[in-house]
């Protein structure tokens, strides 16, 4: 048949790509959902007085190529000035190995949480070795597999202070007023919520200072001096004030580590180990802590336990989703951690290794002390005398000396009175030593960088002895193997072969919208235009950023339905406590500071709670209905009960039980008659987009989570953004900051995050979303993500009840299988159903949340028909495998479910299971096949026997 020219080009759209299902497909599954259309089936499942009565303006789609090309467009609109600035964020080398084999690879960026250990040994094993890097560079006995940057890091080792501090009544922090900038701002946010009264003074006048629980310190200062706090922190100590330490990865390779000069905690960013600066973020932070606190520590812990036969294998360790267990008695809200970026820290140390470590260190090092001796030398006064990478330079003519650096295409740090900083790294060259040179002095110089090089041999070194390292680091052998491109290649391969991601299989997580993250929205990441960018540049050099992050911000106010959007929350429940602390701001601007309740429904994910306590709110629960439902007569009492004491209600819609809450209007409604805001959780936006938006139901904000919805991949367990969108009230109370000042774009509240933006750098995976899939597609992908959802639960419902169901009896975008049952006639547990679908070749599904005994499975719109059927048909055999235990054809303490999943060293050796080989290993035949390395983790092991450190390389074998 004959097309037309916009039939073909329409036929070329990305959309078809990205949504799984062909449109023959679609019609199969519809068949079995008993609707005739899309549209159809959406009518009967969203309630009708919130379905949008027209699209999104967000404009028609582009293909790949269009798309990338006005990208590539905007980008070049970004200036690549060569970057001075510091503070915490410098240019690095990522070493190719490392960029091309785990940065662009969707073995490593698709992969979820390691929720499941089964399937995740690679990328465990990875992030143990970046808590042994932590650990071996602070000096300190445990660490934690990231959290999202240094400034947050700090808050929480506030937090963490007065949490184990023995001075219960002490409400004062101290901090030094050396440290970065952006940590202050975030800390003065956080401690603002939590009560404390903050100290900002010269670190020596902690002494003074009565009543404190804990200080801040940072080893090397914003401006460059390297600090000896030995005697400082054995006074903190004496007194038992906890000591926390900023430092730096790249300085602590060459410095004494804190933790051996008395520090509790000690925290940073992991950035410089070969992580891109892209504009702020995402970027790993290190935590570490004393093993007596390490009950108390935020993030996650990997450890080290072992399996079912025996041998040595990884999980996440006691805060392995903690906040659903405490609730808002949790140690931190985080969920999201920089799990990908944690990994690329973590192999740049394998492969340069302790040797290439120190010698990179020192070149830094090196060069920097030649720039200050030719300083020097030409009369120039450095304002610190101990330094390791960052020079202050006081200088007279300060605009002279800026006028000069743009003229070379150089920025410098120019927010210190009367003087200019200079941080050095390791992609600092000779030339630009030069260069600077004549930036400070003007070309006449006279210096000669060999010379002073020569020179400086006979020198007194800037580091006196007594502050350096003595002790060897990173000894163990994978530190010490992976040196050649070959061998590194071949490592991360292992790690890589060992973890099932979506490029594999389907992960049908609820709650976690394990979607297609598509190579053409992944790569502009590495474009050096975004990725080569420092946050706090001139705004002017950031123009294709500011161009790229207005654009998206405006489609994400259509696609909700607010007036306004915050970009700076880096992860889902950063962007929770964002919305809250905007709520609690416009409350006391309105002298109705007494409103400090938070209602929450029962049914609620956990960060939800965590997120209230920490915004300094307290948490009321609402009670469900038995269909799953917030309790209308319950939120009424206790709205009324609140009475002026209300703050907000936090809700997640389509709720956690996967329903399209009929009656969600009236909850805004009876919320807002109470004179409280109503904050609606984006967790499930990937059954609104294109369909209903929280500002049409009657929202007040919500946060997005761009890597469920809007195709930020999971990497492992981050990165992860959660931008917040308001109505115009609330607009003026979002987070600002306080090194940057945009108007019209950042407000002048204290921040959330360290940089303005976030993890602007990945921002353009969900501009390319967008732009390729414009309104029609969005709209469609919701709709086939409900098709999906709902053609499982049709076609599983005689073997699993579907716990939850709306007034037609159908789901929204996820269903809950109710495992109770069959656990009670059978033995057979929720537990058992998902480790034996490793057999099968698929992660499990969201195992007993938001239910105890169920497994929440969220197909996405990505999947197709195929893979959809491949997951039902091994749900449905391994209801036969049940059978069979039932029926006591195979004995409930030795069958398929309970010993899977099953390995390959288990079938080479002797035999003695009732059941076969090839049941055991080929339930669903051998093509394809993934081979879990180890077998069905102790939990109770390593609850019991907790060790957090990179094993003896025998244990690997």
């Amino acid at each position: 048949m004959t097309q037309t020219l916009s039939q073909l080009e329409h036929n070329g759209a990305f959309i078809d790509r990205h949504i799984g299902p062909s449109a023959e497909q679609q019609a199969a599954m519809l068949q079995v959902t008993g609707a005739r259309s899309l549209d159809e089936l959406t009518a009967r499942i969203v309630p009708v007085d919130i379905q949008l009565p027209a699209p999104a303006a967000i404009g028609d789609a582009l293909t790949e190529h269009q798309a990338l090309a006005e990208l590539r467009a905007i980008a070049s609109q970004n200036q690549r000035y060569k970057t001075y600035i510091g503070m915490g964020y410098t240019p690095v080398l990522t070493p190719p190995v490392i960029l091309r084999n785990m940065l662009e690879n969707p073995g490593w960026y698709t992969a979820y949480t390691p929720y499941q250990p089964e399937v995740s040994q690679g990328r465990l094993e990875a992030l143990l070795n970046f808590q042994q890097v932590t650990i071996d560079l602070t000096g300190l006995d445990v660490a934690s597999a990231s959290l999202l940057d240094e400034a947050t890091a700090a808050a929480e080792a506030m937090a963490m202070a007065k949490r184990i501090s023995k001075l219960k009544e002490a409400n004062k922090f101290f901090i030094a007023d050396d440290v970065h900038p952006q940590t202050l701002d975030v800390m003065r946010t956080r401690a603002h919520t939590f009560g404390f009264e903050l100290l900002v003074d010269k670190a020596e006048k902690a002494r003074e200072h009565q009543e404190l629980f804990g200080v801040l310190l940072q080893q090397v200062g914003t401006t460059g001096e390297v600090h000896d706090y030995r005697s400082l922190i054995a006074d903190m100590k004496a007194r038992k004030v906890v000591v926390s330490v900023a430092a730096d990865f790249m300085a602590l390779v060459m410095l004494d580590a804190p933790g051996k000069q008395g520090a509790d905690i000690v925290f940073g960013s992991a950035q410089r180990f070969g992580v891109p600066m892209g504009y702020g973020g995402p970027h790993a932070a290190f935590f570490a802590a004393r093993d007596e606190h390490k009950r108390s520590m935020p993030g996650r812990i990997i450890g080290v336990s072992r399996d079912a036969a025996g041998n040595t294998a990884l999980r996440m360790a006691m805060q392995t989703r903690e906040q659903h267990i405490r609730r808002e008695k949790a140690n931190s809200n985080i969920c999201t951690s920089q799990v990908l970026l944690a990994n690329i820290a973590g192999l740049y140390a394998v492969y340069h290794g302790p040797i290439g470590l120190k010698r990179i260190a020192a070149r830094i090092h090196r060069l920097t002390a030649i720039l200050a001796a030719g300083l020097m030398q030409s009369g120039m006064t450095l304002r610190h005398a101990c330094w390791f990478d960052t020079l202050t330079v006081e200088v007279d003519d300060k605009s002279a000396v800026l006028g000069r650096a743009l003229d070379f295409g150089v920025n410098l740090r120019t927010d210190i009175h009367q003087a200019v900083a200079v941080t050095l790294d390791e992609t600092t060259t000779r030339e630009d030593i030069a260069r600077l040179f004549a930036i400070l002095l003007g070309d006449n110089h006279g210096l000669d960088i060999d010379t002073l090089d020569e020179e400086l041999l006979r020198a007194t070194p800037s580091l006196p002895a007594a502050l350096l390292r003595q002790d060897a680091i990173l000894t163990h052998p994978v530190f010490n193997r992976y040196h050649s491109e070959t061998e590194m290649m071949r490592y991360m391969h292992s790690l890589e072969s060992k973890d099932l991601a979506l490029n594999q299989a389907m992960i049908p997580l609820g709650s976690c919208t394990m979607k297609l993250n598509a190579a053409a929205e992944m790569i502009p990441i590495t474009w050096p235009e975004f990725a080569d960018l420092h946050p706090f540049c001139p705004a002017n050099q950031a123009a294709g950023y500011l161009q790229m992050i207005g654009q998206l911000s405006q489609w994400l106010v259509q696609l909700t339905g607010y007036d306004a959007l915050c970009m700076q929350p880096n992860s889902g429940a950063q962007g929770e406590y964002a919305g809250l602390l905007a709520i609690r701001r416009y409350h006391e601007s309105r002298h109705e500071d007494q409103r400090h309740i938070c209602l929450i429904p029962s049914s609620a994910h956990g960060t939800n709670p965590a997120s209230a306590q920490m915004a300094g709110m307290s948490v009321v629960v609402v009670a469900c209905d038995k269909q799953g439902n917030i309790d209308l007569h319950d939120l009424r009492l206790k709205s009324e009960a609140a009475g002026d004491a209300l703050s907000c209600i936090m809700v997640t819609y389509p709720s956690t039980h996967g329903v399209y809450e009929e009656t969600i209007r009236e909850v805004c409604q009876i919320v807002h008659h109470y004179g409280g805001q109503v904050y609606l959780d984006g967790a499930n936006m990937n059954a609104q987009v294109g369909i209903t938006t929280p500002g049409y139901i009657g929202a007040d904000v919500s946060h997005l989570n761009l890597h469920k919805t809007f195709c930020i991949p999971h990497g492992g367990g981050g990165p992860g953004m959660g931008p917040i969108g308001v109505k115009a009230h609330l607009a003026p109370f979002v987070p600002g900051h306080s090194v940057i000042q945009i108007d019209g774009v950042l407000t002048q509240q204290g921040a959330v995050s360290a940089a303005p933006f976030g993890s602007a750098s990945i921002l353009p995976i969900s501009w390319m979303y967008i732009r390729m899939m414009g309104a029609e597609g969005l709209r469609k992908a919701s709709q086939v993500a409900i098709l999906n959802a709902n053609y499982i639960a049709t076609r599983l419902a005689s073997a699993y009840p579907v716990l939850y169901t709306g007034q037609d009896g159908r789901v929204a975008h996820e269903c809950i299988l109710d495992i109770r049952p069959l656990k009670e006639s059978t033995g057979i547990s929720e537990l058992d159903i998902a480790k034996r679908l490793i057999d099968y070749g698929f992660h499990a599904p969201t195992m007993s949340f938001p239910v105890a005994g169920t497994l929440m499975v969220e197909p996405t719109e990505s999947e197709s028909k195929v893979e959809l059927d491949r997951f039902i048909d091994a749900m449905l055999a391994i209801r036969m495998e049940i059978d069979r235990v039932a029926a006591g054809e195979w004995p409930f303490e030795d069958n398929p479910l309970v010993n899977a999943p099953h390995t390959q060293m288990e079938i080479v050796g002797d035999w003695p299971h009732p059941y076969s080989r090839e049941i055991a290993v080929f339930p669903a035949g051998s093509e394809n096949k993934y081979w879990p390395t180890v077998k069905r983790l102790d939990d109770v092991f390593g609850d019991r026997n907790l060790f957090c450190a990179c094993v003896p390389m025998s244990d690997y074998q």
